[in-house]
């Protein structure tokens, strides 16, 4: 056999394999491709989680923050006894407000992750920001549930006129404001 022949053979060979390592190649891709659907949903519940989180935490967080602060706060610091009880309560809304703050600073830094995401823009999260953003509010709305709520419950409730004021002042807060004709 001459050396002609032994290099075409080989490189025959060579060019067959190739051909053959490429069919592998693309059927590895249709592989990793046919996985696709199965990513999209949890890819989607992302992007919708995302979404209804944008457009919840500012209408409700914050604004829950917000009556908190100008409604239940004053009633309860208003009605309580002087002394003992209205240090206390001093004491608790303080620290409630401190937290509000904070649980707004960490939202605002979360946010425009979050607003990428939404639209399908960013797939990056802060999940240790994230993170404490939860436990920060699980901690917070255990306290005010387990400590000030009962407290300003027992204090609005001595005066059911506090109550009801209360109750109106945030009934009112939710009703839509009328159209003036001109």
């Amino acid at each position: 056999m001459n050396t002609t022949s032994v290099i075409s053979a080989t490189a025959c060979d060579n060019a067959v394999e190739q051909f053959s390592h490429a069919h592998m190649g693309i059927m590895m891709q249709l592989d990793r491709l046919s996985t696709l659907p199965a990513l999209l949903a949890p890819a989607r519940m992302a992007q919708s989680t995302a979404q209804r989180t944008v457009e919840f935490f500012r209408v409700a967080v914050f604004e829950h923050h917000k009556e908190e602060e100008e409604e239940l706060f004053p009633a309860v610091i208003g009605s309580a006894q002087p002394g003992e009880e209205h240090t206390l309560v001093v004491t608790l809304i303080e620290a409630l407000t401190v937290e509000h703050r904070l649980i707004e600073s960490l939202w605002r830094q979360l946010e425009p992750e979050l607003k990428a995401i939404a639209k399908g823009h960013g797939f990056e999260l802060n999940a240790p920001l994230l993170e404490d953003l939860v436990t920060r509010y699980e901690a917070h709305a255990r306290s005010e549930e387990t400590q000030f709520l009962p407290l300003a419950e027992t204090i609005l409730e001595r005066n059911h006129n506090h109550m009801a004021a209360l109750g109106l002042s945030l009934h009112m807060r939710h009703q839509p404001l009328p159209i003036s004709h001109i």
